[in-house]
């Protein structure tokens, strides 16, 4: 099973819809440039809480509960228990089309992250199999899992986990035979590896930093509803609070850059135009593939640094500081704003892989009854047919177009809040212009890649 041929951007075609293609796309500019426009009028002063102590504390019974030694060791022994019965069809199944690997790795995890980070936080470091092993291993050696055998370097940031998330969405998007259990054995022993050895050498905060698929949670995550101060207090709180609270820290740009750009390469890559130019082009798939993934996310890269920084000379070198105004290095303004991009990211995931998640994830459930591939029902699962009613060509395309502009205008709006930290209040807007331009190309971009699958 190739988890990436069915039915993952939509069903049917886009030319149905009430409006044509230049309409929307005219009608999702001006929607951005009029929301610029009344932010700039209406929004004068920020109102996001960056400093991370925003939100209502959870009632006291439930915050036990959430924090008790007891839920998260369970929450670490359900995390092991899935990933052992995922481990079975790896291992033991046979590498055909009704193996559930390639579903469970491509669409329950990859894709239902989403889902769950979004209404829950950062699910993925609660379960994560490899926290777990490596929390059990330091405790039978009696040393502190914080503790590594050297510091990890503040440099060292996010990029770990830049390199492993573009290792993953190469294996995805790029990899010849992604599908098959070789591949898929032979990335996550890498994954394994690299995640383990780093824990070993640097302490457990190595996974904060390194692991793609708690990184990514994690970002999604700070768009849930609940969430944690900076002491670490459980709360309710305004999702744009939380995103608005991502600090600058290196390789943060590449994450989330790596998330767009990636995710606007699986769209193109189902153009028939692009169809075409793999097929015509001579180069092996994988030649094409990684190279196409490479060039989407640089210059997805390159616009969003571009606009940065004629933001940061537009809007002055001046920052607002709880005494009065202190400067900001236009270097540091691509960091202070990456957190606009991630609703951006998050509306195309959703709306790229909706379909997939509802009919392929119900179809991999059916298929975790059966692991072994000998015609068992261990879950009561295996004759569990996928449902369609959440599928509809009208409304699969009414949800993604929704979904892209949603995320941004939330990106347009986190910008500009945060701009009027970042610059003086006078020349707030101004240093914005560059970054409408952005989300409009951005925009413009999605719907014609929207269009073109």
């Amino acid at each position: 099973m190739d988890a990436r041929s069915v039915l993952a951007h939509g069903v049917g075609g886009r030319q149905d819809l009430p409006l044509s293609l230049t309409q929307l796309v005219v009608a999702a500019a001006i929607t951005l440039v009029i929301t610029f426009l009344a932010l700039g009028v209406l929004w004068r002063e920020p109102r996001l809480d960056a400093s991370g102590t925003a939100g209502r504390p959870v009632p006291a019974p439930l915050t036990r509960i959430v924090d008790a030694p007891a839920t998260r060791w369970v929450l670490r022994g359900l995390g092991l228990l899935l990933a052992g019965w995922f481990c079975v069809g790896l291992l033991g199944g046979p590498d055909t089309p009704d193996n559930p690997t390639a579903g469970v790795l491509y669409v329950l995890v990859w894709v239902g992250l989403v889902p769950a980070s979004l209404l829950l936080g950062p699910v993925w470091r609660a379960v994560s199999p490899l926290r777990t092993v490596h929390l059990v291993a330091v405790g039978l050696l009696r040393r502190d899992p914080e503790a590594g055998l050297r510091a990890l370097p503040s440099a060292v940031g996010l990029w770990p986990a830049a390199v492993g998330l573009f290792a993953f969405v190469w294996l995805e998007l790029a990899a010849p035979e992604r599908a098959t259990l070789p591949v898929i054995g032979a990335w996550l022993v890498g994954y394994t590896i690299f995640l383990l050895a780093g824990a070993a050498l640097y302490g457990a905060n190595w996974f904060a930093r390194a692991d793609p698929f708690e990184v990514y949670s994690a970002l999604i995550g700070r768009l849930a509803p609940v969430g944690r101060t900076a002491d670490g207090t459980l709360v309710w709180r305004n999702p744009l609070d939380g995103i608005a609270g991502l600090r600058p820290q290196p390789g943060l740009v590449a994450v989330v850059t790596i998330l767009l750009g990636s995710t606007m390469f699986d769209s193109l890559s189902n153009a028939p135009g692009w169809l075409r130019f793999g097929q015509e082009s001579g180069l092996p798939a994988v030649v094409t593939g990684t190279g196409g993934l490479i060039v989407v996310i640089g210059a997805v890269a390159l616009a969003y640094l571009a606009a940065t920084r004629g933001a940061a000379r537009l809007g002055g070198s001046a920052a607002r500081a709880a005494g009065g105004v202190e400067p900001v290095a236009p270097g540091r303004v691509p960091g202070e704003l990456a957190h606009s991009i991630v609703p951006i990211a998050v509306g195309y995931l959703i709306a790229h892989y909706y379909s997939l998640l509802i009919l392929e994830g119900q179809r991999t459930i059916a298929l975790l009854s059966d692991p072994l591939g000998t015609g068992a029902d261990w879950l009561g699962t295996a004759g569990w047919e996928p449902r369609t009613g959440l599928i509809t060509p009208d409304g699969v395309a009414a949800l993604q177009i929704t979904v892209i502009i949603l995320g941004h205008l939330l990106g347009t709006l986190l910008a500009h809040d945060r701009a009027l930290h970042l610059f003086p209040r006078l020349r707030a807007v101004t240093g914005q212009l560059p970054l409408l331009a952005l989300m409009v190309a951005y925009t413009v971009a999605g719907l014609l890649l929207l269009y073109a699958g």
